[in-house]
């Protein structure tokens, strides 16, 4: 499934195991996501935009390859500020390789230390902004769990070696993932997403070939993938699930968060404003597709106490949407593998 996406937004590990989980496997639990992690099946590291992305072990090189460069340049305003130069960074990464070729995984606070020794200031944003350029420098990415805590290894000591992909494959294959995985989209969601330009949109979508169909939607281009067996002009024939449809997404989710133009996801009711389309990327809860209010979690001390799920709707809901809340809660609870009760406000 990360495959099939390209890359999946992970800043927050709460949620971003919940929307890997969910797109799987209802019998997916947190637990079996997070093994995932550990193991190095999945890679969480810096990669688009920039942000922590999930990515696949064997797509990591040619991603960081062709986007690295650009999130890299869109930092350099926030590098002067923090004084962070290519001295720096340079003798940053030396510390960093030889500190993990001697241990094999270290937390952040750890590598702080090592930086700290070695001279170099790591207060406020500046240890987080050199950890970050290293990701998209290609030499650390996440490593396995130490405690509740996220560690960092060598590339090379995760990743197996592949060959090098040229810059046009690379733009082929990550605009053919992106347009499969969530068109139909348009060249301004390609570029939000991966953080290139529309000139490199264009021109992946041109090397992409046949694998992608364009449609225009509202007079619009948009491209989806051609395997998918949708035909976008012809929506009456679509078939509609008999019962209301419920989902409660994570913040940043992939449904919400790939896309620059988020208006055809608000509430039937919702001005189209920056701010209701904000609101999509904070645990929003879809209904039927749309956006139909927010919900938030609260996991007590004792392990086997409930989970409280408490959801703010939008509308008063009907009785088959609160079954399908209901049913959606039920299948957060199987995830968690402890029991959820459920609070409509």
């Amino acid at each position: 499934m990360v495959r099939w996406f390209g890359a999946v937004q992970a800043q927050e590990v709460p949620g971003a195991t919940w929307a890997l989980a969910r797109r799987v496997s209802t019998r997916i639990c947190e637990s079996d996501v997070l093994a995932a992690l550990d193991a190095g099946d999945i890679i969480r590291t810096h990669v688009l935009r920039p942000t922590w992305h999930v990515v696949a072990p064997e797509d990591l090189r040619w991603l960081l390859a062709l986007t690295g460069p650009r999130v890299r340049a869109s930092q350099a305003a926030r590098y002067t500020e923090l004084g962070l130069d290519a001295a720096t960074f340079s003798k940053a990464e030396q510390v960093f390789a030889r500190a993990l070729g001697d241990v094999p995984h270290l937390t952040r606070h750890a590598l702080g230390d090592q930086l700290g020794r070695a001279g170099i200031a790591t207060e406020g944003q500046r240890l987080p902004h050199l950890l970050m350029h290293a990701e998209l420098s290609g030499l650390i990415c996440s490593g396995p769990r130490q405690g509740r805590h996220f560690t960092y290894v060598l590339v090379d000591q995760r990743v197996a070696p592949a060959a090098t992909r040229s810059r046009e494959d690379a733009l082929a294959a990550l605009m053919t993932r992106y347009f499969t995985s969530h068109g139909p989209a348009t060249a301004h969601d390609a570029a939000w997403w991966s953080g290139l330009t529309i000139r490199d949109v264009r021109e992946g979508v041109g090397l992409s070939g046949d694998a992608l169909i364009a449609h225009r939607i509202d007079g619009v281009p948009h491209w989806s993938g051609a395997g998918d067996g949708t035909e976008y002009g012809a929506r009456d024939g679509r078939t509609r699930p008999n019962a209301p449809v419920v989902h409660l997404l994570s913040n940043f989710d992939e449904y919400t968060v790939a896309y620059r133009d988020r208006r055809p996801l608000l509430h039937a009711g919702a001005e189209p404003s920056t701010l209701a389309q904000s609101a999509l990327l904070s645990q929003p809860v879809m209904i039927d597709g749309r956006h139909g209010g927010r919900w938030r979690r609260t996991i007590p001390a004792r392990a086997t106490a409930p989970v409280s799920v408490e959801v703010h709707l939008l509308d008063a809901p009907a009785p088959a949407i609160q079954r399908a809340l209901e049913a959606e809660v039920e299948r957060y609870a199987g995830f968690l593998a402890r029991p959820v009760g459920l609070l409509i406000v």
